[in-house]
Formats: C-alpha cells, sequence, structure tokens
C-alpha cells in the first residue's frame, strides 16, 4: 500500500503543476489541444484527490454500522474516478476539439506549447515510471493484463493508465500543434483535441469495467483460496474443506466463509476448539482474510474419504 500511496502523491503532484502551465499556455497561443490537455490534468488532478480520499477512509475499522468493515470504499471511489475520466476528461475534450474545428483558430506562439507539453512529458513520465514500477511489484511475475483483471488494488492500475494516458495525450497534442503550425492548417488542433478525448473514452471504459467488477465484489486469488483449504484440511479434527467463500471487501480485506466436514469421533468442545485453531491458522498463512465464519458439516469416515 506504500508504494501505492507514493504513485497517487507522485501523479497528483505532476498534474497539478502541469494542469496550471497547460492553461497558461493555452491562453497565451490559442490552443485547442493545450485547452483538452489542460482538462485532462485538472481532471487527473481531481482523480488522484478521490483516490487518497478512498485509501484513508478504506483504512477505517470495521464498527457496528460496517461490521465487514470500510474496504470497498476504495472501490467506489476508483469507480467515480474511472466515469469522471470519461464524463469531464473524455467529453470536455472532444468538445473542445468540435468547437475548434468549427471555429479554427491559428496557433500564436507555439514555442510556449512546446515548452509546457516538453515539461509534462518529463514530469508525467516520471509518474508514469513510479506508477509502472509500484504496479509490477504488485503483479510479481504475473502477465500484464493478467495482473490488471486480477488486482484488488485498483488505485495502482488506475494511476497507472492516467499516467500511460497523459503521455500518449502530450503526444498527440504535440504533433497537433507541431503539424498545425507548420501545415498552417488550424484544423489539426482541433483533430488532436478529439483525439485525445477518443483516447480517455477508451482507458475510461477499461478502468470502469474493472472498477464495477470489485465494486460488485469478487472472490479472492485462487492461490490465496487454495491456500486457505490446504492450511484447514491440515488440521487433525477436520476431514475436508467442503466449500470455501471468500470476498474481497478491499485490496488487504477479505471475508471467508468455510464449509468445513469435521471428524465424527471428535467432541464438540474439541469441534470448538477445532475451529477456534483453524481461524487462527488461516489468518496466520493469509493475513488479509480478515475474519472467518465456519460451518461445520459433520460426515463419516467414509464419506470424507
Amino acid at each position: 500500500m506504500a508504494s501505492t500511496k507514493s504513485a497517487v502523491y507522485t501523479a497528483l503532484g505532476a498534474n497539478l503543476a502541469i494542469a496550471i502551465t497547460k492553461f497558461i499556455a493555452a491562453s497565451i497561443t490559442g490552443s485547442s489541444a493545450m485547452v483538452s490537455e489542460g482538462i485532462h490534468s485538472l481532471v487527473d488532478t481531481l482523480n488522484e484527490v478521490l483516490l487518497l480520499r478512498g485509501m484513508k477512509r478504506s483504512q477505517r475499522p470495521a464498527d457496528d454500522k460496517r461490521p465487514f468493515g470500510y474496504g470497498k470504499e476504495l472501490y467506489f471511489y476508483s469507480f467515480i474516478v474511472s466515469v469522471l475520466i470519461f464524463a469531464v476528461g473524455g467529453g470536455l475534450s472532444f468538445y473542445e476539439g468540435v468547437t475548434h474545428l468549427q471555429h479554427p483558430n491559428a496557433i500564436e506562439n507555439p514555442t510556449w506549447n512546446y515548452v509546457v507539453l516538453g515539461v509534462a512529458i518529463v514530469l508525467d513520465g516520471a509518474s508514469l515510471i513510479t506508477a509502472l514500477r509500484a504496479f509490477n511489484e504488485q503483479r510479481g511475475t504475473q502477465p500484464f493484463w493478467s495482473a490488471v483483471k486480477s488486482s484488488k488494488n485498483p488505485a495502482t492500475f488506475v494511476v497507472l493508465f492516467e499516467d500511460a494516458s497523459d503521455v500518449l495525450g502530450l503526444i498527440i497534442a504535440f504533433l497537433g500543434v507541431f503539424l498545425g503550425h507548420q501545415l498552417n492548417n488550424p484544423y489539426l488542433d482541433g483533430v488532436a483535441s478529439i483525439l485525445i478525448g477518443l483516447l480517455l473514452t477508451a482507458v475510461s471504459i477499461l478502468l470502469t469495467r474493472e472498477s464495477r467488477s470489485l465494486l460488485m465484489g469478487e472472490a479472492a486469488d485462487p492461490d490465496v483460496v487454495q491456500n486457505i483449504i490446504a492450511t484447514t484440511e491440515a488440521n487433525p479434527g477436520v476431514l475436508k474443506s467442503i466449500r470455501a467463500l471468500t470476498f474481497q471487501m478491499g485490496p488487504e480485506e477479505i471475508v471467508l466463509i468455510q464449509r468445513v466436514a469435521f471428524r465424527f469421533d471428535i467432541s464438540s468442545k474439541e469441534t470448538v476448539q477445532t475451529m477456534a485453531q483453524i481461524r487462527h491458522d488461516v489468518q496466520a498463512a493469509e493475513p488479509t482474510v480478515r475474519q472467518v465464519f465456519i460451518e461445520p458439516v459433520y460426515l463419516s469416515d467414509g464419506d470424507g474419504a
């Protein structure tokens, strides 16, 4: 979680500084693509604030109002961020591009655009590297897209895709400004703005799908579930784990409901003691399992074999 927060704070600082410089450059040069990029960075800044709020609220301990904890706060805010990228970032950029095509204005003093875009690429590139390192630390040896789909920490991949779209958007904006000025064709600047809008829309669709899946409820990783079953069945008082249901409440919060078949020859008192031992062993093996509920099922030796 520490590396994730570092990536979010890095992105927040970079996007805030870049948004200010982009709007200043846009006001001087009249570039539509720069306005779109300023909107893009401003939305990203707001997104980082929302992600940090979600991360903070998700750490609150369980209480009577939320007995399973507040872990899903992060999933909720990640979903809101994904929608904002489309509704505000993509929508306004697309609108700005269409407006510029209807009322084209020649770009003045493009040097300012080049300076701002160059600085922005350096800052966003550094932020992207930080986000990529945090994501790679989380995914380990998993393939990239598989890690995105199976990730339980949306803040990591949301920031990664935001930063990647930032860099791509800057390249598109640079080409729009450069070609528009060199060819004396202001329409190219508007086209660049529309392409930035389409880029943000595509990223938003991807992130919304992944965030929605987490918000709706996902099971823990299969490896975690298998380790839970193996740990449970290693107890001498257990015949077998009939079914282990897991529910991911947050990046580091799992609720476990497990039906366990106990040996027929142990007493009720021993069963209770065994259940307590299973809870201890499972949480020791998988610290992210915060709450364990066990439903005892009694089978004969023959049924349990």
